[in-house]
């Protein structure tokens, strides 16, 4: 037994003979970095956005209902009665941080941070207060650059090349997150490339450095000082889980931010991902490309005979993989360059060459006025010149949905009451009676195709396949 022991404590003694000379050289042992001197270097570079907003009352809309008894009674017959419990309008505070990009005052924000501001403060890292003025913003990505006349030499932050990120590379946040000034956070890129639904060309970082509001607006840093994105988003309620702009798209942008307004490429088609459903739908052995669901007249997708049913393959050479890429591609085209796209079409490939438009604010449609149950599990009547007219749609062809049964195939395809359908397999819908014959070959088919008016995008048009159930 006690020689047992003997062994053991001498094995033991070999170990740690043999580990302790390895730990006290450090060779070992991986440590992480600190990051003093680079939040030293950063901080200048950094500044805080506080704003001043004149926003209507939640109370307005209720108080105007009164308007006829403010009348009859008086303005100060109102004002005994409610006191000053009835302001029309406050003036609202809120912070953000930005980002100096220039000795020239320039700064980069977010478009959230001073949208409507009546007034613009920028304090420094040294506590000077400047007044800020806008110089350009972009609504579609959250982007805006303002400007101050500073009578101090500006520290400018280096950009970096976000496109070279890889997840798990570490990053430092710094802003002002619920006014606590210059605050500074680490994390890893958690993820690229995300699209959370903020505008039409999502591409955001994800990221585990801590952002909170206040931060919007502040800048994301690698470990060379470099700036890599602008923090933007969280995820309410989430941990760990914020956004930020990447900043290739930010620099992009930037010289037409500075002429005041973005310029948007435009082609003039609403597009839709392929499902293996649809794909087998418009003879393709898998889900490749964009499906066009609607060509706009006289778009520049028309003048370049695009229709409605082609698979974009390429744009400008370069693959096209879903329905965000393609319209980023086309946003970043320049107005007036001619691109080739590479289309499917009937089972067969097309070169069509289109020249890029302008992208313009348009209305949105009306809303729909509420309104058998069929095998698909679908109630439907014509669309009459008066629905047409209600709805804001081109035509009075089709049928309207007013009723989708639960745990149908219509209702598992996704349709809701207010779409209209007004293809069946390709076969134009006028009316009750073209539907009625052409969805008869639901009772064959295990699929069936419909191109349907989508109330919930603004009417314009989408594929869906409905599935045999069972």
């Amino acid at each position: 037994m006690r020689s047992s022991l003997r062994i053991t404590l001498i094995v033991c003694l070999i170990v740690c003979l043999t580990i302790l000379p390895s730990l006290s050289s450090g060779k070992e042992i991986t440590q992480l970095p600190s990051l003093a001197k680079l939040a030293k270097e950063l901080k200048p570079t950094v500044v805080n956005i506080s704003t001043t907003k004149l926003v209507k009352s939640p109370l307005d809309d209720f108080f105007r209902g009164f308007k006829d008894f403010r009348d009859f009674f008086g303005d100060e017959f109102f004002k005994k009665f409610f006191g000053d419990r009835y302001p029309r309008e406050f003036r609202q505070r809120s912070l953000g941080s930005g980002l100096i990009i220039d000795k020239e005052g320039y700064i980069l924000t977010n478009n959230h941070v001073i949208e409507k501001a009546e007034e613009i403060k920028v304090k420094l890292s040294d506590k000077k207060d400047y007044d800020a003025r806008v110089i350009g913003r972009d609504p579609k990505t959250d982007l805006a650059l303002i400007k101050i006349e500073a009578d101090v030499d500006l520290p400018v932050a280096k950009m970096g090349n976000s496109d070279k990120l890889e997840v798990g590379e570490w990053v430092v946040a710094i802003g002002n997150p619920f006014g606590l000034e210059h605050t500074v956070t680490a994390g890893i890129i958690s993820a690229k490339g995300r699209v959370i639904g903020a505008g039409p060309y999502d591409d955001f970082l994800q990221t585990d450095a801590s952002i909170n509001p206040g931060n919007s607006g502040g800048p994301l840093f690698n470990l060379k000082g470099e700036v890599v994105g602008i923090n933007t988003a969280i995820v309410a309620g989430g941990q760990g889980i914020g956004f930020a702009i990447p900043i290739n798209m930010a620099t992009k942008l930037l010289p037409q931010l500075k002429k005041g307004r973005v310029v948007y490429g435009y082609l003039g088609v609403y597009i839709q991902d392929l499902t293996p459903e649809l794909a087998r739908s418009f003879g393709l052995e898998e889900p490749k490309g964009v499906l066009i669901s609607e060509v706009i007249p006289e778009s520049p997708a028309e003048k370049g005979e695009l229709k409605k049913g082609d698979v974009v393959l390429e744009y400008d050479g370069q693959q096209v993989d879903n329905r965000y890429q393609l319209t980023k591609l086309v946003g970043s085209t320049p107005v007036s360059k001619k691109v080739k796209l590479l289309v499917m079409r009937e089972g067969k490939q097309k070169t069509l060459t289109v020249t890029i438009g302008e992208l313009k604010e348009k209305e949105i449609a009306a809303a729909p006025k509420p309104e058998e149950i069929d095998r698909l599990g679908l109630k439907v009547q014509d669309v009459t010149s008066e629905i047409a007219d209600h709805l804001g749609l081109p035509d009075d062809e089709g049928v309207v949905i007013t009723e989708v049964k639960q745990g149908s195939p219509a209702q598992e395809a996704g349709l809701r009451g207010g779409d209209v359908i007004i293809e069946v397999e390709h076969q134009r819908i006028r009316d009750l009676g073209d539907y009625r014959k052409y969805i008869q070959g639901y009772k064959t088919k295990e699929t069936l195709l419909f191109t349907v008016r989508v109330k919930a995008h603004n009417y314009h048009t989408l594929f869906v396949v409905l599935k045999k159930k069972g």
